[in-house]
């Protein structure tokens, strides 16, 4: 069946010069953040504070290996947000709400982290959840951010002390 806007006049099954009935939008490849280091720089970059998480971001440079069309996303939450059940149910919130949202948000040639929040990712509605993606992803773009970290030596190995 054909949809309505498609009449099937033309060979191809719709007049010449009429546009598809589908989208032509191709949305750019977005690949998961994996290695340690990655997560590092990103997190010395720009940041956005957002009532069901934080956001980190940065523009990859000429020296990175990974190919400038690309959307790199990663996933992090502590143990403050509580057992593994909790982090896991938070990480699968963002990761939905990134599907979601950053194909259309997002600009190739960026990497960005979302930062699970203590008692507000997992329990926030989704949809504020969504609303948040979009006000952080807009304002790091539009240069509203929070200062980013100062360049310093990375601590090695685990943290000490709480």
């Amino acid at each position: 069946m054909t949809p309505p806007e498609a009449p099937a006049t033309g060979p191809e099954g719709r007049d010449p010069g009429s546009l598809p009935a589908v989208s032509t939008f191709v949305a750019p490849a977005i690949t998961i953040l994996r290695k340690r280091a990655d997560f590092l720089r990103t997190a010395s970059a720009q940041r956005m504070s957002a009532p069901g998480f934080l956001l980190q971001a940065r523009k990859r440079g000429e020296g990175d290996t990974a190919p400038a069309d690309l959307i790199r996303i990663g996933f992090t939450c502590s143990k403050k947000l509580g057992n593994a059940v909790a982090r896991n149910r938070a990480k699968r919130r963002l990761r939905e709400v990134a599907r979601l949202g950053l194909p259309a948000l997002g600009q190739p040639g960026w990497d960005y982290v979302l930062v699970g929040r203590p008692e507000a990712t997992a329990t926030r509605d989704f949809a504020a959840l969504q609303a948040d993606l979009v006000r952080a992803i807009t304002d790091i773009h539009a240069g509203r951010s929070l200062k980013p970290r100062p360049l310093g030596e990375v601590p090695k190995g685990r943290r000490r002390g709480k």
